[in-house]
């Protein structure tokens, strides 16, 4: 028996294969999912994973039982789903583990209009249907139809960005095995870009790094070959091709705050005064970006289902979050990695000077990352933390998502993980020293709050 409880997650579904996460439970959940959305069709894409073939067969044969036609769009990344989801307008999934070992597989949903489906917004109910194997008697069965969405995709990522007038690029791209190796060649198809190509071969046991370029060590190919062939820029897509990383010509890995300010001023270039969403680990330099370009800066908590929720809500132009997710509201309020790339390479092109002088003016703050600290008691590790800041003079806090202390030269956010026992610090100071400072003390308090709880 499938524990559903377990391999339904906050925003998504995803197990190991076969052991939680089978044909069984693919065709289950889509005839939940068919069922909750009660909608005549539903779009199907799948990832390079060896699972994910009949795990999308499961799938839509889940979905034409309780009704509803299925369109078939074969092989490619999430946002391609989330475009065939928006152009359709019906809703969608998407079979893949995104960056994920290759033991895993899992399934990503949409309501049409790429609108999110999280815990609070059917998936919850999907798990319930699913679980208890009850769906919609129908006497006619939908239909399975195969569609090409790849040159529809690419042509409408193409006609939001203009790069039509930028100088040639050249320009390394790290698929990592995934699904970008399918969907970079025909997106740049007709540019003036030279592509170098790292691991374009789709095969999901990820045979050269895992397809997760947040992890700096799975970006170290790619910085090597930049340098090495002289190019304007590098690219590294994860998995499911969702989210875009880049390096700049020195090799340098570039803050996905960094991309996020760069293309927010483009956003409010094409329309002055609109809104733009910013998750709360974000640098303090986007919110300061927006505003002096006449921009409304709204921060949320951290996950793609309360950013696209807060953008709908605020009719936002632009959203960015710093694990390297770029939403557009010209792309139904969705993520694409893809048009976050193509807004770097349209910016980089229309200029002549290099990736790090054109960026240089949207990097302002150090920082340390995501530092992640095991504890079994969150909460009183937590509350430890702001005791120990509690009173000191310019120290402001709030709990939008965990704890953020904030003063004149420093932030932090310390907020639990939804899966794991984890607390994740993320810091940023004016300069270095500052930095290491408020980083070494925040550690210092949880890690000892931990060692003192398991003495």
């Amino acid at each position: 028996m499938a524990d559903y409880a377990k391999i339904f997650k906050a925003y998504d579904v995803r197990g190991v294969v076969p052991d939680e996460l089978d044909e069984g439970v693919a065709e289950a959940v889509g005839a939940a999912f068919a069922t909750m959305t009660g909608a005549p069709a539903v779009a199907i894409v799948h990832d390079m994973r060896t699972s994910s073939v009949p795990l999308a067969a499961a799938f839509a044969r889940g979905a034409t039982s309780a009704g509803t036609d299925v369109v078939d769009g074969g092989l490619g990344s999430t946002d391609m789903l989330y475009y065939a989801s928006g152009s359709l307008g019906i809703p969608g999934a998407m079979l893949t583990a995104s960056h994920n070992p290759a033991k895993y597989n899992g399934i990503k949903l949409c309501r049409a209009g790429a609108r999110p489906v999280g815990q609070d917004t059917g998936l919850a109910e999907i798990r319930d249907l699913a679980s208890s194997g009850v769906h919609a008697a129908v006497s006619t069965p939908g239909t399975v139809q195969r569609k090409d969405l790849l040159s529809g995709y690419a042509d409408y990522l193409k006609a939001l960005v203009d790069l039509s007038g930028i100088r040639p690029l050249k320009v390394v791209v790290d698929a990592g095995n995934g699904m970008a190796g399918h969907t970079v060649p025909r997106v740049f198809d007709g540019l003036p870009i030279e592509t170098v190509p790292l691991y374009f071969e789709l095969d999901g046991s990820f045979p050269n790094h895992e397809a997760n370029p947040i992890d700096p060590a799975n970006l170290a190919d790619l910085q090597r070959a930049v340098i090495g062939s002289s190019a304007d820029i590098g690219l590294a897509f994860d998995g499911d091709a969702d989210r875009c990383f880049v390096v700049d010509e020195r090799g340098e890995i570039v803050s996905p705050s960094v991309l996020t300010a760069l293309i927010a001023v483009r956003e409010l270039a094409r329309e002055p005064g609109a809104s733009v969403i910013h998750n709360l680990i974000t640098s303090r330099a986007v919110p300061e970006i927006v505003a002096e370009h006449g921009g409304t800066a709204v921060r949320t908590r951290v996950g793609h289902s309360f950013i696209k929720a807060v953008m709908a809500e605020r009719g936002a132009i632009f959203g960015g979050e710093h694990s390297g997710h770029f939403y557009f509201r010209d792309f139904w309020f969705a993520d694409s990695g893809m048009l976050a790339a193509l807004h770097v390479l349209a910016a980089l092109g229309g200029q002549d000077g290099p990736l790090s002088e054109l960026l240089s003016q949207y990097s302002r703050y150090v920082a340390s990352g995501e530092i992640n600290s095991e504890v079994s008691d969150q909460a009183g590790a937590t509350a430890k933390v702001r005791e120990a800041f509690s009173g000191r003079p310019g120290i402001s806090f709030d709990e939008l998502d965990g704890l953020t202390v904030t003063c004149p030269h420093w932030w932090f956010n310390l907020r639990p993980s939804n899966t794991e026992p984890l607390l994740r610090l993320n810091v940023e100071a004016e300069d270095n020293a500052t930095l290491a400072k408020v980083t070494d003390e925040v550690l210092h308090i949880v890690r000892d709050a931990t060692t003192l709880e398991n003495r």
